[in-house]
């Protein structure tokens, strides 16, 4: 198979009616605006864990849960409403963890403990 006629395919693919109403339609935007949320919680990962919100962080992982599931139910199947959630369920995990672990399992106390060991800045001489 020449390069060409992959190309072509591929171009042939994209332009395609299909393609193009599967753009225009909601099965598409929706998940891709939706991305916004597990966006921002991986980007999240390594703020500090004292500004994750308990509440809002479980929240978020039971409403993935339950969009993942509705992804496979609904016809025609949405792969990319799926991955969002996926991502988003995962992410939401990872800061749950970090969460329990601030608040729960002494990572606030080993914070506070470096804070105060750190030496202080330097004033400014301006």
């Amino acid at each position: 198979m020449s390069s060409g006629s992959a190309f072509k395919r591929a171009t042939d693919f994209l332009f395609s009616k299909e393609a193009i109403k599967y753009v225009c339609s909601t099965h598409f935007w929706g998940p891709v605006s939706n991305f916004g949320i597990p966006f921002a919680a991986v980007m999240d990962l390594k703020k500090d864990p004292e500004l994750i919100s308990g509440p809002m962080t479980g929240s978020l992982v039971v409403y993935s849960l339950v969009f993942m599931r509705y992804a496979t139910a609904v016809t025609p199947w949405n792969p990319l409403l799926f991955g969002c959630h996926f991502v988003n369920e995962c992410a939401q995990l990872g800061q749950g963890a970090r969460w329990v672990n601030y608040w729960y399992f002494g990572g606030r106390e080993k914070s506070l403990q470096e804070k105060a060991a750190a030496p202080a800045a330097p004033a400014d001489k301006n």
